[in-house]
């Protein structure tokens, strides 16, 4: 072998070892998105196990090849299973080595996408907080109008546990609802500004605002994969109720900023006094019809992407509009009421998307089943 060969040849072993080592340290995942909508190859049976079709060998060509044992399984039933990886490492003299390489790591991609991208949760966290970092840099110019560098960074936590636990959906529900949530909060934003009654910091979330609308959601994530049920309650009704916490949290955003913009007449849900926009606990038509639209839209998200079915949608969208009537309940009784200093903004929003997802949980127990 020339010495070109053997350096080519050293490096795509030490490579490969490397890659080895990293893939090792980590569990896979379910890769039923994979059989479902036929984004990567069919599975096949090698030697007693399901993995990618391996490439016919060649001799004189380094191989590589990484065969986990994935379920094929809708959604993957947690906790996650221990799954066996078989690795078979072929090096022999000549060939060029660097091209082998590529086409191992080929073989090897296809098993980390499909878990990132399983139909259900349960996606290793290295895998779901790589890939978090990825996007948020990609699309940190556009983030960083949404959000403060702290929010930015907590934001990045929250999206990484929630594609750990519910997967691409729910992660994909949570930023569904901070788009739309951003987009209605800039509704006659200078106007709102003018008046006073604008969110603080040119309407960008903090810390306090991110773990305050989704923190409910997190807890319902990480119950809903604990196992087919957990604390007597059904998986699915978990998942429901994190929807139904996020669009609660949606549909008071609308209400309050399409009523602070539109809202004609507003007055206390408690006393129907007239009082000014933006006074905590105030109500108008035009938010309450905002608000049905709100909660509306995200659960029209969750059943779009199959977190929840028609039934779940109707429930949802129920629960969010109770929930935020609920809330502007508390805002009027208790909030910057003497004695209740720590009720916060982010605490009612706390409050808030509990008593949605808690509404929808005990529904769905009766109604679901």
């Amino acid at each position: 072998m020339a010495p070109a060969s053997r350096r080519q040849h050293a490096w795509a072993s030490a490579l490969a070892f490397l890659f080895i080592k990293v893939s090792c340290d980590s569990r896979s995942s379910c890769s039923a998105f994979t059989s479902e909508i036929g984004v990567f190859p069919p599975l096949a049976s090698v030697s007693g196990h399901r993995g990618p079709v391996p490439r016919e060998r060649k001799p004189h060509i380094p191989t590589l090849r990484l065969l986990p044992d994935l379920p094929n399984l809708k959604r993957c039933p947690p906790p996650v299973r221990e799954h066996t990886v078989r690795l078979a490492l072929g090096i022999s003299g000549g060939g060029d080595g660097g091209s082998a390489l590529l086409s191992s790591l080929t073989d090897t991609a296809g098993p980390v996408v499909s878990s990132l991208f399983a139909y259900g949760g349960n996606v290793p966290f290295w895998q779901a907080f790589g890939l978090n970092a990825f996007l948020f840099g990609a699309l940190s110019s556009k983030l960083n109008k949404m959000l403060t560098l702290e929010g930015l960074a907590h934001s990045l936590a929250l999206g990484t546990l929630l594609w750990t636990t519910l997967g691409w959906r729910g992660w994909t529900l949570c930023v569904m609802y901070l788009f739309l949530g951003q987009a209605v909060t800039k509704v006659k934003f200078e106007e709102k500004q003018k008046k006073g009654i604008a969110e603080a910091r040119g309407g960008r979330r903090g810390p306090e605002n991110v773990w305050g609308s989704a923190f409910t959601g997190l807890i319902c994530a990480a119950c809903s994969v604990q196992g087919p049920s957990f604390l007597g309650i059904n998986s699915d009704l978990f998942i429901l109720g994190y929807v139904a916490s996020l669009a609660t949290k949606l549909a008071d955003t609308f209400a309050s900023e399409i009523g602070k913009a539109y809202g004609k007449t507003t007055f206390l849900i408690t006393t129907f006094e007239r009082v000014e926009p933006g006074t905590e606990g105030a109500v108008s038509a035009e938010g309450t019809l905002a608000a049905m639209a709100g909660g509306f839209l995200l659960s029209l998200y969750g059943l779009g992407v199959n977190l929840i079915d028609t039934r779940g949608l109707i429930i949802s969208t129920i629960a969010a509009f109770l929930a935020t009537n609920a809330e502007s309940f508390i805002g009027a009784t208790l909030q910057e009421k003497k004695g209740f200093s720590w009720m916060t903004n982010e605490v009612v929003n706390f409050i808030n998307t509990l008593i949605g997802a808690g509404i929808a949980i005990l529904v769905g127990s009766v109604w679901l089943g």
